[in-house]
């Protein structure tokens, strides 16, 4: 049975004691959601490729509770396995996976590089599979069907409607993360590993910085008049591997303040 407060009332958001991987999980909304499930008692593993921001959030989180920061570049394959093993090493039973890491790449379409294809598909969609595909066993192990370990795949709002930029390889990477999400649940299901896709709007990060100057323009085609803040990434991620959504798998949360659907 799930765990009861003082009151006698289930606790349907309690993660406390769960392990979980955060990837790029040292700024951004992977930042975010890292800190979310620190302050609510998960022992949470970060990585990124750069080691000093890494080491930084990893400080500051441990803090609050427990972060482990394990240094690694997942644009590769060789990468994702070196990380999959010091996961492993350490957690043999794995029950979140949040797929966060990525990259954008925006040009004219005229000018667009094959380079900026390969390298943002590579990483935010291959990468995404394969290391979901080598955690697997500890996901398994950790799985109940009462409650099932959780992987989240980071999506996008551009994945789902018409993007204002031209990052084509992005626009399509995201759509690519939604799709093969629903196929992974479906797949998944029987090993009682449920799969979901948060979409984001704009949220304050590093990749959207460069609009940032323009917020003021950008909250009038959102319908909630805001951007996305900490708690709003932390609350979608908390809610996908909690209780409250073990029932709840192939499905795409869309957290962007309306925007999509006003678009």
């Amino acid at each position: 049975m799930s765990e009861r407060g003082d009151q006698g009332l289930i606790d349907f958001f309690n993660l406390r004691g769960k392990s979980a991987v955060v990837t790029g999980g040292s700024r951004g909304i992977g930042g975010m959601i890292a800190r979310g499930f620190v302050e609510n008692g998960v022992k949470t593993y970060i990585t990124s490729r750069k080691e000093e921001e890494l080491r930084a959030t990893e400080a500051e989180l441990n803090e609050l509770g427990t972060c482990i920061g394990i240094p690694s570049d997942l644009s590769s394959l060789a990468g994702v396995e070196a990380f999959a093993a010091a996961v492993a090493e350490r957690e043999p039973e794995l029950n979140i996976l949040v797929n966060n890491a990525g990259a954008s790449w925006g040009a004219p379409i005229d000018e667009f590089p094959e380079k900026g294809w390969d390298k943002i598909m590579d990483l935010n969609v291959k990468s995404l599979f394969f290391l979901t595909q080598k955690l697997l066993p500890q996901l398994r192990a950790a799985a109940t069907q009462e409650d099932p370990a959780r992987v989240i795949n980071i999506g996008s709002i551009n994945g789902l409607t018409y993007a204002a930029l031209q990052n084509y390889s992005y626009t399509a990477s995201k759509a690519a993360v939604h799709h093969m999400s629903r196929q992974m649940a479906a797949d998944l299901a029987g090993d009682n590993v449920n799969v979901n896709i948060i979409a984001p709007g704009f949220f304050p990060s590093k990749m959207t910085a460069h609009m940032l100057e323009h917020e003021a323009e950008m909250v009038k085609h959102i319908p909630r008049g805001r951007l996305g803040s900490p708690e709003d990434a932390a609350g979608a991620a908390i809610f996908l591997c909690s209780r409250a959504s073990a029932w709840v798998t192939g499905n795409t949360l869309v957290v962007d303040g309306g925007q999509a659907s006003a678009a």
